[in-house]
Formats: C-alpha cells, structure tokens, sequence
C-alpha cells in the first residue's frame, strides 16, 4: 500500500502553513491526490516541498524553482536539471556577493557622514 501525507502531517513536518501547501499546489510545483475534498500527498510531493523549502530560503523565486523542477521532467532530465540548478546557484550567489558590496559601501558612507557629523560638531562647539 502506498505511503500518503495529509496536509496536517506535511504543515507540522516542515512548519509551514496550509495556506503554504496550497499555494504551491495552485503554483503547479505539487500535485496532490484528491479523495473528495481531502488532499493526499504522496512520497514524492514531500520530497519537492522540501527542495522547495530548500529552494526558497536560498532566495529562489517560485518561477526559477518552478523552471527548475521542469527541467527534471523534460529531457535532458535530471543532468539538465542540475546543470540549471548549479547555474542559478551561480547566479544567486553573485547576486549576494553584490548585495554584500553595496551594504558594506552604504555602511562606509554612513561612517563617513557620522564622522563628519562629528566634526562639525566639534568646529561649533557642541560635545557629544
């Protein structure tokens, strides 16, 4: 007999709401059974909630992560799926590496303008 998760068993597992699951099924990422009303998800349903989990806290978008498990699908299968993933993590990652940048950039700007700040402070005569 196959293994089925209901929505309450997947929310409590990874933490994440029904409304979540939903979402990623209207997404077309997952495609649970359904017995009248009731969702039933099967072994490979958890595995892409959790490559999704996964996908999203690395800063992936539900279309690269919906690109991705396309990929899977389609030829070339899983070699082209892993050559798209490992170029999004190269993406991603300088993405980051920018962000880093322009955030240590802001935070010299931001000593400069307190130092000078101090200064003045100092040229009028007001201790800090």
């Amino acid at each position: 007999m196959d293994k089925y998760y209901s929505i309450t068993e997947l929310t409590r597992e990874f933490g994440i709401s029904t409304r979540t699951l939903r979402f990623y099924e209207d997404e077309g990422l997952i495609h649970p059974e359904r017995r009248g009303r009731t969702r039933l998800f099967r072994p490979a349903d958890r595995h892409l909630i959790k490559e999704i989990l996964r996908g999203r806290r690395i800063g992936f978008t539900i279309a690269e992560i919906r690109e991705i498990i396309q990929v899977y699908k389609d030829p070339p299968g899983e070699m082209g799926q892993l050559q798209l993933l490992m170029k999004r993590v190269e993406e991603k990652r300088e993405e980051l590496r920018q962000k880093r940048k322009d955030i240590e950039d802001t935070l010299a700007e931001l000593d400069n303008v307190e130092e000078a700040c101090l200064t003045r402070l100092a040229e009028i005569g007001v201790g800090t």
